[in-house]
């Protein structure tokens, strides 16, 4: 039973300091905007180039070089 008053304090301290937390981002703006950073991420600022190409290994089949 005396755990009891230790852990009602401890768990009011921690939602109390969420709530700062959350007052905190309410009032810096973090809320502002929630729609530009899932439209910004789809946005490409450069091309892609192509990607190399893999370098060609020779086969056992393959004629050896010069020979046509």
């Amino acid at each position: 039973m005396w755990i009891l008053f230790i852990l009602i304090p401890v768990s009011l301290i921690l939602g109390g300091m969420g709530l700062v937390a959350f007052y905190w981002a309410l009032k810096s703006d973090q809320f502002s905007d929630l729609d530009g950073n899932a439209y910004r991420i789809l946005i490409d600022k450069e091309p892609l180039e192509d990607p190399p190409a893999p370098p060609r290994t020779s086969r056992k089949d393959d004629p050896p070089p010069g020979a046509t």
